[in-house]
């Protein structure tokens, strides 16, 4: 009897964003759970699963075996180096931080081509990935938060296209104006953002004092970016 799948929050928000028929390409997938569950509930008409270590790609093989999932391709290799452009429609990138994701699309700057949809959840620097596509050609069409045992997620999707963003977008996110626990990550984000500031004015050094005042700047636009979250969603 094959083993029954269940994703995690963040996992099953991917899954949901993933179009009905995609050619999939799971980059970092780590236990393999997002493509062997889009297949097992044929949501998917190919899909690629990858990673960058021979381990993580065991643990894909065996979840595939043991659920009975059929059809996956598993690819060892470093980012998107192992799946041609012509391969896949839709791109999971998710797991990883913000700096190591958009270092991946720098790569493979194909995935810019106006012929992927990418769906990108990354763990941390998300104010660095959305600063990354505002700046090398993409768009994020829809943003979305998730909290998975406790801790919030930015889940974006993004294509080709073009788009600006303000200081409280990149660190608050760029389409969460509307998203019920946009407050929460705001919040959030504030509190790390004053923890450091603290400890970068206890610096004597001229950097540490010029780091702080840059990130009152980023903590302003937050609180801004709260005030308008406030605005549209409470009565």
């Amino acid at each position: 009897m094959a083993k029954q799948l269940e994703l995690s929050p963040r996992l099953r928000l991917l899954a949901d964003w993933v179009p009905l028929g995609a050619r999939l390409a799971d980059i970092g997938t780590d236990h393999g759970y997002l493509p062997a569950w889009l297949m097992l509930h044929g949501r998917v008409d190919a899909a690629i699963a990858s990673d960058l270590r021979e381990g993580p790609l065991a643990h894909a093989r065996a979840t595939g075996r043991d659920c009975g999932a059929e059809g996956i391709e598993y690819r060892l290799g470093s980012g998107l180096a192992p799946v041609g452009p012509e391969e896949a429609d839709t791109i999971v990138i998710a797991g990883m931080g913000g700096e190591t994701i958009a270092s991946i699309l720098a790569d493979a700057p194909w995935t810019a081509d106006g012929c992927h949809t990418l769906l990108l959840a990354p763990h941390t620097k998300a104010e660095v990935l959305r600063q990354f596509l505002a700046e090398h050609g993409y768009e994020i069409r829809r943003e979305a938060l998730v909290s998975d045992r406790g801790t919030l997620y930015p889940v974006m999707e993004a294509a080709a296209g073009e788009m600006t963003l303000t200081a409280g977008q990149l660190w608050g996110g760029a389409r969460l104006l509307h998203d019920p626990l946009g407050d929460r990550y705001i919040i959030e984000k504030i509190i790390r953002l004053m923890s450091a500031i603290v400890g970068k004015s206890r610096s004597d050094r001229r950097e540490d004092q010029e780091k702080a005042d840059a990130l009152r700047e980023i903590v302003t636009a937050l609180l801004e970016m709260r005030e308008e979250w406030r605005h549209a969603n409470c009565p």
